[in-house]
């Protein structure tokens, strides 16, 4: 359960490797979150991750979690919450693919489409089920502004990231009043791992920025968090462009 500060004491995180959630982790280990799991493929990164928030105080555990192995996420993830309850789920786990690339390979803008889109939602629906049958907890999930409106240089990402975004937004609609709490985070540009290389973009933030704003939406229950909190006017301009003006925006 969270404690009188509201802050979770026991976390899973999906995608235990992201940047942007071990940042958000860190910061609640430093408030008092005291279990993490963190799932992913296994890898030395993963490992890394692990040891790190080891070093930090918290208890942490790893689990062997694959977004595209849909048939497993009930039993890998029900093995999870059958050890005790779960505060705050974190998923976090996506890719970026390379648009050109997929545009000519259609097999990768699948593989971006399958990991964003339904690995999210096979293992979102499980651990909301979970969440809901021990009744409290909230699921946090990471979208983008590119879910908001999809330009030509990303359009397979912004479409996947679009069909997760309504899909968060479905489902934290279907579990109001349940005492599962759904807050979808947007962010814009991150300099991360994944990003790097790539022009950056317009109201560009970090990992820890997002982690920041991740704290304070869920001390705040809030539904959809935008970071900066900025883009929020920015998008609502954007997404009401006339398409020929829109096309025209630099990639």
């Amino acid at each position: 359960m969270k404690d009188a500060f509201g802050i979770p004491q026991s976390l899973l995180v999906l995608g235990g490797t992201s940047e942007i959630a071990l940042a958000a982790v860190r910061r609640l280990v430093a408030r008092r979150t005291r279990t993490v799991w963190l799932a992913a493929r296994p890898s030395p990164a993963l490992e890394r991750a692990a040891d790190h928030l080891r070093g930090l105080g918290a208890e942490v555990r790893t689990v062997d979690f694959d977004a595209l192995d849909t048939e497993s996420h009930e039993a890998v993830l029900g093995k999870v919450f059958a050890e005790g309850d779960i505060d705050l789920v974190l998923l976090a786990f996506g890719i970026l693919g390379d648009q050109a690339r997929d545009e000519r390979e259609p097999a990768g803008a699948v593989r971006v489409a399958q990991t964003n889109y339904t690995g999210a939602v096979s293992a979102g629906l499980v651990c909301a089920a979970a969440l809901q049958a021990q009744g409290h907890g909230s699921l946090v999930v990471l979208s983008s502004v590119a879910a908001e409106r999809a330009r030509r240089a990303n359009f397979i990402y912004g479409s996947s990231k679009a069909g997760l975004d309504a899909f968060a937004q479905g489902l934290g609609d279907a579990l109001h009043g349940t005492g599962v709490h759904v807050m979808v985070v947007r962010p814009g540009f991150v300099r991360s791992r994944m990003t790097a290389g790539l022009r950056e973009a317009p109201f560009a933030t970090t990992p820890e920025a997002v982690a920041a704003a991740v704290e304070l939406g869920l001390r705040r229950r809030s539904q959809t968090v935008w970071v900066p909190g900025s883009l929020r006017l920015v998008m609502s301009a954007v997404r009401h462009l006339p398409r020929a003006v829109f096309r025209r925006l630099p990639g």
